[in-house]
């Protein structure tokens, strides 16, 4: 048996169960299957495809307070920095309130409390959420170094910069006594607006961190015979060397030709090149003492 049709007004947005009754839907209806009962007190038309992480907000903005921002992760990821899997999959979302109003309790939501300037609360299609900038402080409580760098290298980007260094530069200066910001004023040094995914930001991290000089990021190289371009991940030009990151995309039978191409091409001319994966990163010591014997080898050469 078909549950009954819905009001018209419930049909492409999610409700509140409050507002359903008003409009005359019954307990029973609202507890059918067709519906997603995922956020208690609301109800949207369930779906084969995932909730989006909008939709999620969206939901959940109708439970909280008017007042009430997205802030955190739930933010960085609203601006589409790169985090986690883990925390890109969570359930819970980060709601915020200024201060002093009392921190939201919820199963559906982490809550906080900030003092926070309110021209600091922005709206990103329609969900009212911290800025750029706020967000990077706000998240240096809880990232490590290199995920800070990499929400960083990702906020200043140069092809869309959502915020400026020079701008996370003042929120480090003016976050004394912070928590989290010992790891930021590191971080922000550390960030570069040419890095193009997280385990890039992550490497340039153990890179520089380990004493290495800094190398080129996605620096273009073109072939003087063939007029070929080619944006390695990392190069070292006086030892021409190149570090590419090689990640699960690259597994498809055509992309591995590709890189095959590619590094047979580099290698014709004169570049040496290291091909590094996410198990080369969980090993930072291991890793740095093979890139400076290559150094050291391609220096004499």
């Amino acid at each position: 048996m078909h549950p009954s049709p819905l009001p018209e007004k419930f049909a492409s947005r999610p409700f509140t169960v409050a507002e359903a009754r008003t409009a005359g839907v019954s307990a029973s209806r609202l507890r059918a299957l067709d519906l997603d009962a995922g956020v208690w007190g609301l109800r949207t038309r369930r779906s084969d495809a995932p909730i989006s992480l909008d939709d999620r907000c969206r939901m959940l903005a109708l439970r909280v307070p008017p007042g009430a921002f997205f802030s955190h992760a739930t933010a960085a990821l609203l601006l589409g920095a790169p985090l986690t899997l883990e925390t890109e999959r969570s359930s819970r979302l980060h709601v915020a309130v200024a201060a002093p109003a009392a921190r939201l309790h919820s199963s559906a939501l982490v809550g906080h409390r900030l003092a926070i300037d309110l021209r600091d609360v922005v709206s990103s299609r329609g969900i009212r959420h911290t800025s750029a900038a706020r967000t990077w402080m706000d998240l240096s409580a809880d990232l490590s170094l290199g995920d800070l760098v990499a929400v960083g290298d990702y906020l200043i980007h140069r092809s869309r910069p959502i915020t400026s260094q020079q701008e996370l530069h003042t929120r480090v200066s003016a976050a004394m006594g912070q928590r989290g910001v010992s790891i930021a004023r590191e971080a922000v040094g550390l960030i570069r607006d040419g890095a193009e995914s997280r385990p890039e930001s992550h490497l340039r991290v153990i890179l520089v961190r380990g004493g290495l000089p800094e190398p080129r990021i996605n620096h273009t190289i073109v072939h003087t015979e063939t007029g070929r371009s080619v944006r390695p991940d990392f190069l070292f030009p006086d030892e021409k060397l190149i570090l590419e990151y090689q990640g699960d995309y690259h597994r498809t039978a055509r992309q591995w030709r590709m890189d095959m191409t590619r590094r047979s091409r580099l290698e014709a001319a004169g570049w040496y090149v290291m091909e590094l994966n996410a198990d080369d990163l969980r090993d930072p010591v291991e890793l740095l003492r093979r890139i400076r014997l290559v150094l050291a080898r391609r220096s004499v050469g």
